[in-house]
């Protein structure tokens, strides 16, 4: 950073999905904490959860167009070289208005115009910006493997992202908000379960798939309602905001309800209320649930290259998890697995100290302390 800018100014790119949001938000949360005063703008595209998620956290929002790769030859990769001009283009105009002083990018559709934008050359004259590049999921998407051939620094969550040929990326873990990783479950239990309208002196389940839910997550455990009701396990389960649930009625609901909503705003009460999970595995849900410690049965979407089972694997060889196959998430496993699970208080608190050991709570605060260390920044030095 020059001796003559009033402050550290950087540009965090991670738009589209939550998974990409998310990371951004807490590294520029974590700038924050250690600079008070710098300026963090974000990248996003209008068709992105960042429309909502950045302004709702108190950043500024940067809006660029969109550089969707396509994974087939069609004629938008025909289209994909001005495309890539044009947002390039834009998304420099951002960084000299903002005189970034670093970009770190997370990947998706945001991050490839922030890369090359950031570089010296026929679409950047001037000097060029510093990259770090954070790779999330355990299989690196194309925008990081681009990114990371030029950037000043490569950041993973796991190793063997194959985001670099030849040098391994630092392996980091993936940021996630203060709010998740210094949240005490124990002392928010009776406030959070009193949220949910759950008793305190049952097992709970939580149960969820994303903010849209999973149809066959959705399916196996209302399947197995009534088990779990005469087992006395109560179950928290947000079936998506587009998914509607018909939970069958049974005298054991009085001591342990099943609680079905569509969608959970309060995470931190969710994971607070629940004593085990079943849920998918994208790199931002393992996260979260294996640094706030909840033992999980993970159910990795079975579409794509599998990223989301090589996600799960680092904290289920440590003993904070499961995985099982989509297919084979049934009423019957649901009944013959995870219930017994949930009435084992013993091997549920093994396995989430085992879940909480694998995790990578201080993330955040070492990409932050990674950015200023690129930046040539100080900590506690503020803009004004």
């Amino acid at each position: 950073m020059s001796g003559d800018k009033p402050g550290l100014s950087v540009v965090v790119a991670g738009g589209g999905t939550a998974g990409h949001i998310e990371p951004a938000l807490a590294v520029a949360d974590a700038i924050r904490e250690l600079i008070p005063g710098a300026a963090v703008t974000a990248l996003g595209t209008s068709r992105g959860l960042e429309t909502t998620l950045v302004p709702r956290r108190g950043y500024p929002l940067e809006l660029i167009p969109p550089v969707p790769l396509p994974r087939k030859p069609t004629l938008d990769l025909l289209r994909l070289p001005a495309r890539v001009v044009a947002s390039v283009r834009h998304t420099r105009e951002v960084l000299d208005r903002v005189d970034a002083d670093v970009v770190v990018g997370f990947g998706g559709y945001v991050a490839l115009p922030a890369y090359l934008a950031a570089g010296r050359g026929a679409l950047r004259r001037r000097r060029r910006i510093p990259v770090i590049v954070h790779e999330a999921n355990a299989s690196a998407g194309i925008a990081n493997k681009i990114g990371a051939l030029r950037a000043a620094r490569v950041l993973a969550a796991v190793p063997g992202s194959g985001i670099r040929r030849k040098d391994e990326a630092e392996i980091v873990g993936i940021p996630v908000r203060s709010s998740i990783t210094e949240l005490d479950r124990a002392s928010l239990r009776t406030e959070a379960r009193r949220h949910f309208g759950l008793p305190d002196d049952v097992p709970v389940l939580l149960v969820f798939g994303g903010s849209q839910g999973a149809r066959s997550l959705n399916d196996a455990v209302v399947g197995a309602a009534a088990g779990l009701a005469a087992a006395g396990v109560a179950v928290l389960h947000a079936h998506g905001p587009k998914n509607t649930v018909d939970v069958p009625a049974h005298p054991g609901h009085a001591k342990a309800p099943y609680v079905a909503v569509p969608y959970l705003e309060r995470m931190d009460l969710a994971y607070s209320a629940a004593d085990a999970v079943v849920c998918r595995s994208g790199a931002m849900t393992v996260a979260e649930v294996s640094a706030v410690g909840l033992p999980a049965v993970y159910v990795p979407l079975p579409h794509g290259n599998g990223e989301q089972e090589l996600n799960a694997r680092p904290i289920v060889a440590a003993g904070g998890g499961m995985i099982v196959a989509d297919a084979e998430l049934t009423p019957a496993f649901v009944a013959d697995t995870v219930t017994p699970l949930l009435g084992d208080p013993g091997r549920l608190a093994e396995m989430g100290r085992n879940a909480a050991a694998a995790g990578h709570r201080s993330a955040a605060a070492e990409v932050a302390r990674i950015v200023l260390e690129v930046a040539g920044a100080e900590p506690n030095r503020s803009r004004e």
